[in-house]
């Protein structure tokens, strides 16, 4: 079997006795510089591919955390409308009449004024349940002085007064103002739910 032979990687000395280079300067140099630029752009789209991964990240968190917020605000109002439904309900049905009865009288002077303009001695009719009769003569009286005469009908609700003048009647309803407005009320509650 022959020898192993190994390959010489020596170089011939030049001339002056220094060893000659494998590969030229330039092509080092050249070869630098390729790797480099290699090395670089790989660098940048690293860099813009973790940008963009970033963004997107970003982009979905920010969306989710969006939605989050958006739930919980919808919760916490639906939870305080429901905490204040009870509160509102009674007011509507114990506070709102009593403020009705109280502002009949000041209401069924407020329509009577106009007609005081166009009234000459004929006498204003007033038909009412006799539950209120007292508050709205007393208040006509003192601010207006007008000849009335009161019709008592007890089958009237308490908050609706008819104005007659002549041919003309107007109707003051301020159950039916209370009855609209609780209605509203219980829809507003409903349409939440």
């Amino acid at each position: 079997m022959p020898g192993l032979r190994l390959e010489v990687f020596d170089t011939a000395p030049a001339a002056d006795g220094t060893p000659l280079p494998l590969v030229e300067a330039t092509a080092v140099e050249e070869a630098k510089v390729a790797s480099f630029e290699q090395g670089y752009t790989a660098g940048w789209d690293d860099a813009v591919a973790a940008q963009q991964g970033d963004q997107s990240r970003i982009r979905s968190d920010l969306a989710r955390n969006l939605q989050s917020l958006s739930f919980t605000f919808q919760d916490a109002r639906s939870h305080v409308l429901q905490s204040i439904k009870p509160l509102i309900l009674e007011m509507v049905n114990r506070l709102l009449p009593e403020v009705a009865r109280e502002a009949l009288a000041p209401t069924v002077l407020e329509a009577v004024m106009p007609m005081a303009e166009e009234l000459s001695d004929a006498p204003l009719t007033l038909v009412l349940n006799p539950a209120v009769r007292k508050q709205i003569e007393d208040l006509l009286t003192q601010a207006t002085g007008l000849p009335m005469v009161i019709e008592e009908e007890p089958t009237m609700p308490d908050g609706q007064v008819y104005i007659r003048f002549g041919p003309s009647e107007t109707k003051v309803d301020l159950g039916q103002v209370t009855t609209d407005i609780a209605i509203a009320v219980r829809a507003f509650f409903n349409l939440n739910t």
